[in-house]
């Protein structure tokens, strides 16, 4: 009974390890990855209804064209997607920082569905809201 219990749970960490391990295709060519532009404006992403699907590799192209600094606030979604360069993010992985007139570029591959809030963590208030939809 001992041994089963031992079996059972050495796979269930096998199990645990090959889901947390991030699966890169080695045959990903991000030069031909989908792009999605959002323009971060005083008070409101543009577009502000982002839809991705479940293993496409993107671009998601960000520049803010307001006159105020502005935050790209979408923890879950950040947390919950492989980003190939993630030094774009903040250092808590929860936003990404937009100075006025950056442009910046996030990659990534989404691997999982869900439903994601986003806003911008300075201008929420004001209406600067979104919604990142994963399919």
């Amino acid at each position: 009974m001992r041994a089963i219990a031992r079996s059972l749970s050495a796979l269930a960490m096998l199990v645990a390890a090959a889901v947390a391990t991030p699966a890169w295709p080695a045959d990903v060519d991000w030069s031909k990855a989908e792009t999605v532009t959002v323009d971060l404006v005083d008070y409101r992403f543009v577009p502000d209804h982002l839809v991705f699907h479940r293993g496409i590799p993107y671009r998601l192209h960000l520049e803010n064209k307001g006159g105020e600094i502005h935050e790209f606030t979408a923890p879950e979604f950040l947390k919950s997607i492989e980003i190939r360069n993630p030094e774009v993010v903040g250092s808590y992985g929860a936003e990404i920082v937009m100075q006025r007139g950056d442009k910046k570029d996030l990659f990534f591959i989404a691997r999982q569905p869900g439903t994601f809030k986003l806003k911008c963590a300075d201008h929420d208030w004001a209406g600067m809201v979104g919604e990142i939809v994963v399919e």
